[in-house]
């Protein structure tokens, strides 16, 4: 067996290909091939757009160290005032679209300068920001749900496609792609990459750490204001409920992916492969005609086991560095905790 090969049966994406590949397969068998439907399919990929951009979304905060509570509500309250503006206030179809962008983008931005200015824990300050939004979201919509008719060019681009395949979703994988060449070949990616794996030695070579915080904020921002864009073009309608269940999915698909919750880490393939297995769990949901609790029930229960897992390979992963290291200078093993990866990052990040 080749070492390539040996590759790519430990790699992460492997697993989660099979696991698409068994979960298509059963769903196809009971729901008697209506999932393999031209219609069945195109519903699949449409509403499965939702799930990479927020996925994405989560895991830029992820790979510098930050946690962002809030992509539901920054998501919600950008398609809320894009609704109302366009039905209410008459602003241009072409205007509203981008009403969703804009806001996602100032809200990450503001996250991002809270956790820098207050020196709080991002966990805490998109908490609060989130309940601010939310009460925004209210105030916008209260209990109506805004009917897509003014901005009838917009929804019509929700529901086309191309060969089969729908807009929103090639959107999607186009935002996926753009996500991992910045990582890949951008300065800024790779000086995200460094705050998050070691921030003392990121700025040690230079790097501000509150900026990365600060970019890795408003991108995130900006992704949920993409995810805002297609629910409004997606929709049959927006009311308070959307970008409520928008949370867990949004870091159950990077962690599944692969992506350490310790920072200085992307994985955009497994992101996106993670987020069609939360899709398939949520059509199977609807299959067998489940509560919609079930579903949080079984992405929690996975999140968390993929959590426990990657932390007992990283465990050992340090514990054999250790040992590497005491054998090279000539001194007994120990179990001492070392810093991975951070002269490769580092340099990379120059």
């Amino acid at each position: 067996m080749t070492h390539l090969t040996r590759r790519l049966l430990r790699s992460q994406s492997t697993t989660l290909v099979l696991i698409i590949v068994a979960g298509t397969v059963v769903l196809g068998i009971v729901s008697g091939g209506d999932l393999f439907s031209p219609v069945g399919l195109r519903t699949f990929f449409q509403f499965l757009a939702v799930p990479i951009l927020i996925g994405l979304a989560q895991m830029i905060t992820v790979a510098v160290g930050q946690l962002n509570l809030a992509v539901g509500a920054i998501g919600g309250v950008a398609s809320a005032l894009s609704a109302v503006l366009m039905a209410d206030a008459g602003l241009p179809v072409w205007l509203g679209a981008l009403v969703p962008l804009v806001v996602g983008a100032l809200a990450g931005l503001a996250n991002g300068w809270l956790v820098v200015l207050t020196r709080i824990n991002g966990f805490i300050v998109t908490l609060a920001t989130m309940t601010i939004l939310l009460g925004a979201q209210y105030a916008l919509v209260n209990t109506r749900t805004v009917a897509p008719t003014s901005w009838a060019p917009l929804a019509d681009l929700g529901r086309a496609s191309v060969l089969g395949i729908p807009v929103m979703f090639l959107l999607a994988v186009v935002v996926a792609i753009a996500v991992a060449l910045a990582f890949r070949y951008t300065v800024t990616g790779r000086q995200l990459l460094a705050s998050g794996d070691n921030p003392e030695a990121a700025r040690l070579a230079g790097i501000s750490n509150d900026r990365s915080v600060i970019v890795a904020h408003t991108a995130s921002g900006l992704l949920c204001g993409v995810a805002a864009l297609v629910s409004v073009a997606s929709l049959p309608g927006i009311n308070q409920s959307v970008g409520g269940d928008w949370l867990l999915p949004s870091f159950a698909a990077p962690i599944i992916g692969g992506v350490s919750l310790t920072g200085g880490t992307v994985a955009v393939l497994g992101t996106v492969l993670a987020a069609t297995v939360v899709r398939l769990v949520d059509t199977a949901r609807a299959e067998f005609q489940l509560a919609p609790a079930w579903v949080n029930f079984v992405i929690g229960a996975v999140v968390l086991g993929t959590v426990a897992l990657d932390r007992v390979r990283h465990t050992r992963a340090e514990r054999r560095r250790g040992a590497d290291r005491a054998r090279a200078a000539g001194r007994p093993p120990t179990a001492a905790r070392t810093p991975s990866g951070t002269e490769t990052t580092v340099e990379a990040a120059r």
